[in-house]
């Protein structure tokens, strides 16, 4: 049998190449082999050491930069700029406050004011309201006139409700309600004695007198429904139907009025009727 040719063909073949491919390990220095493993080694350990010190540094300045955002405090700026706007917002709390303090005050003194008002103006129409047709001597003279009286700032009259009562009961106590120009007594003045008495009117003592209420007027009602600026008992002979009432003045600075009470006299009506 012939003998065939490898041509290096089949796993025998392979093998040869590979042997061919590779330098053969005839003259190297066995310690120069092992120091070129040994350098390729190092350069392997030099580069892996660059890496971890590489990444170490990364991971120190990143951990260097959270430390100073973490420790990161006020400036100086940013502390004033605070401090400025707490002081403002403190000035503008206690503005409010203090208008509101004013507003409040000024409430309660006109408040104060009005009820002022109103309590003297309910005095005046409940004594007013209480008028009685009283027929005595208005003088030395011993005929008797009806006591009453009125003109557009002052008014005169008997009334079985006087403003101050006596500390003694009486039946009658004649009146006398006017605005005070002149001496020491101005404003609005009250007069009033018991009954019967001379000279009722001129000889009445004064109860009461405010300066501040500067402001009293008088209108009378007659029997055709017309208001009237005084009212004369000798010509119209007997009381009017109503009695308007007016009082203001001036109270804490400020000029204080109510708006005018009609106070009907049941006398009167009554004299109508008859």
């Amino acid at each position: 049998m012939a003998r065939l040719s490898d041509r290096r063909e089949g796993e025998l073949g392979r093998q040869a190449r590979r042997r061919d491919r590779e330098p053969p390990d005839v003259g190297r220095d066995p310690e120069h082999g092992a120091a070129e493993v040994i350098g390729r080694a190092g350069d392997i350990g030099i580069t892996a050491d660059a890496g971890g010190a590489a990444a170490d540094a990364r991971d120190a300045d990143t951990g260097d930069a959270a430390v100073r955002r973490d420790q990161r405090g006020f400036t100086l700026l940013e502390l004033l700029l605070a401090l400025a706007m707490v002081g403002a917002l403190v000035v503008i709390a206690f503005s409010s406050v203090r208008i509101a303090l004013a507003s409040w005050r000024q409430g309660e003194d006109r408040a104060e004011a009005y009820q002022h008002l109103r309590g003297v103006a309910l005095t005046l129409a409940r004594s007013v309201g209480s008028a009685y047709p009283y027929n005595a001597p208005r003088g030395d003279t011993p005929t008797a006139v009806l006591l009453f009286g009125g003109s557009g700032s002052s008014l005169e009259f008997v009334t079985q409700a006087a403003p101050y009562p006596p500390s003694i009961p009486v039946a009658f106590t004649a009146v006398v309600i006017e605005l005070g120009t002149t001496g020491e007594q101005r404003g609005l003045v009250i007069r009033q004695r018991v009954l019967p008495n001379r000279n009722p009117f001129t000889d009445a003592v004064v109860v009461f007198n405010d300066p501040t209420l500067t402001e009293v007027s008088f209108s009378y009602l007659d029997e055709s429904g017309a208001w009237q600026d005084s009212w004369d008992v000798e010509t119209q002979k007997r009381l009017p139907r109503a009695i308007r009432v007016s009082v203001g003045g001036t109270l804490n600075g400020r000029a204080q009025a109510l708006l005018p009470l009609t106070v009907p006299l049941r006398v009167g009506i009554e004299q109508q009727q008859q």
